[in-house]
């Protein structure tokens, strides 16, 4: 097991040029004691869309970290994969997202494997986690909903981590287990009762990804009661430290928050809580480098505003094809997006006002700016002037990308761990 640090943090590039950046980003929080690992991220799904190869990552990676000198632990994410595609990621990830979004609702594959669920749930009889005051009973009508409902996923989550052990070395990788992709959120007893069975299934899980109340859209800030998140994210910190003290999981064992971009109403409540109880997180902004890159090259203006006019016109005529695979993560009214003649009128100013996310600019538009977060297949079918538009404008460009993830995210989630 490569073992994760206390904080990581999930950086994703869709086209490769912001290595460096993002690592500043990484190296200037350190220097103020936040001691965060940067993931570059990147799921099959991105590699397909664009036309890119998982070893890419590695690559970009391996250079931001020899060209800046950085010596810190630093990992590559094989993002949600499964057994479909776990095989292309293997040689250059040292870190897998096991994806078990299919499985979720389905049971163990039989009835033994149901049994053996069961029983070891059974042992754990009434649990107190340290701190809540609340008992979580599992009886037979939780163990039973439990293996029913996460049984298949942990099981196929067990496969994936055997498939992976068959081609590296144990100690030359980390994994973590998504369980967010569900419609109903995960409570601190159901979260438990997962852990329980990935460390039966002997799957040294260090983060997990369980499914919160409220909404994760896609760049832009969390919908739902906050004090309801704060109470959620309170009782899976204390579930998680009850399964390493109790489940023998790694020490290193920590929350992950995927769709975590600029979830800002959320970061003081995370950063509280997490160092309240000294514990460990991983969050993950996938998408947000992207939208610096389009807001960047507005912002620039010129050949690079034109570019970004020109892919919101052909967004707004592929509007089925680009948000169906975000449906459950994106919240567009179509209602407020502007039309194309709009655009072509469109200065750099009132772009920029429009997708920087600021929601206290007035002009500030949360539906065109999901939409730009989905666009990135866009501006891949015409790579080769995007990636020129990019160099030409690196300067204001890389600068955004460096402002965004080191300010409004890294300083605002992460509290310091040096003394």
């Amino acid at each position: 097991m490569k073992k994760l640090p206390r904080f990581a943090f999930g950086m994703g590039d869709r086209f490769g040029l912001q290595g460096e950046a993002q690592l500043r980003a990484v190296l200037d929080a350190q220097k103020l004691g936040i001691d965060v690992a940067p993931v570059w991220n990147k799921s099959h799904r991105e590699h397909t869309l664009i036309g890119t190869e998982p070893q890419q990552v590695r690559e970009e990676a391996d250079a931001a970290v020899r060209a800046l000198g950085y010596s810190g632990s630093y990992f590559v994410d094989a993002d949600h994969i499964n057994l479909k595609t776990v095989d292309l990621f293997v040689a250059s990830s040292d870190f897998f997202t096991l994806d078990v979004a299919e499985e979720l609702g389905s049971p163990p594959s039989n009835i033994e494997k149901a049994l053996q669920y069961a029983s070891r749930l059974e042992e754990l009889g009434e649990v107190e986690l340290d701190g809540s005051g609340e008992r979580l009973c599992f009886d037979a009508k939780t163990v039973d909903e439990i293996v029913g409902t996460y049984g298949g996923a942990v099981e196929t989550a067990s496969a994936i981590y055997e498939h992976i052990l068959s081609h590296k070395d144990e100690d030359s990788f980390a994994v973590e287990v998504s369980m967010d992709e569900t419609d109903i959120p995960q409570q601190p007893k159901e979260l438990l009762g997962i852990l329980c069975l990935l460390s039966l299934e002997g799957v040294p899980v260090q983060t997990i990804a369980p499914k919160f109340s409220g909404r994760f859209n896609k760049g832009v800030d969390y919908v739902g009661d906050l004090d309801q998140f704060r109470v959620e994210f309170e009782a899976d910190l204390l579930a998680v430290q009850h399964a390493i003290d109790h489940f023998g999981l790694p020490d290193s064992l920590k929350l992950s928050v995927h769709s975590g971009s600029d979830k800002f109403s959320l970061y003081p409540i995370i950063r509280d809580l997490i160092g309240r109880h000294g514990a460990g997180l991983h969050i993950k902004t996938a998408g947000t480098t992207w939208l610096e890159e389009v807001i960047g090259l507005a912002e620039a203006g010129g050949a690079g505003l034109d570019f970004v006019k020109q892919l919101y016109g052909d967004a707004l005529g592929r509007l089925e094809e680009l948000t169906a695979p975000y449906a459950t993560v994106l919240d567009i009214d179509f209602s407020q997006l502007p039309t194309g003649d709009e655009a072509e009128h469109w200065s750099s100013e009132q772009l920029v006002s429009m997708v920087d996310h600021d929601p206290c600019n007035p002009a500030f538009n949360a539906s065109l700016r999901q939409l730009f977060h989905v666009a990135f297949k866009l501006a891949a079918q015409r790579e080769k002037q995007y990636l020129e538009l990019l160099m030409t404008n690196a300067h204001v460009v890389n600068q955004r990308v460096y402002n965004n993830l080191y300010t409004k995210h890294i300083l605002e989630v992460f509290p310091k761990t040096a003394a």
